[in-house]
C-alpha cells in the first residue's frame, strides 16, 4: 500500500484497514512458526504498512490539535 493511497482514505477507513493488517500479521507470524510461510518478505511489508498508517493517523491527530 502506497502512502498516497493511505492519505486518500478517511480516518475511519484507515482504522478499519489497520485491523485487517494486524490480523494478517498475526496469521503470517503463525504460519512462520508452523513452517508454512512461503513469502517471508510479506511480514516486513505488512509491518511497514501498519507503520505508514499509524504515522498518517498521528499526523491527522496533530493537525486537529493545532486548529
Amino acid at each position: 500500500m502506497k502512502a498516497q493511497d493511505v492519505r486518500n482514505m478517511t480516518s475511519e477507513e484507515l482504522r478499519h484497514e489497520m485491523e485487517g493488517m494486524y490480523e494478517e500479521l498475526f496469521n503470517l507470524r503463525f504460519q512462520l512458526s508452523t513452517n508454512q510461510l512461503t513469502n517471508f518478505n510479506r511480514i516486513q511489508q505488512v509491518k511497514r504498512d501498519i507503520a505508514r498508517a499509524k504515522t498518517i493517523l498521528r499526523e491527522r491527530q496533530l493537525e486537529g490539535a493545532e486548529e
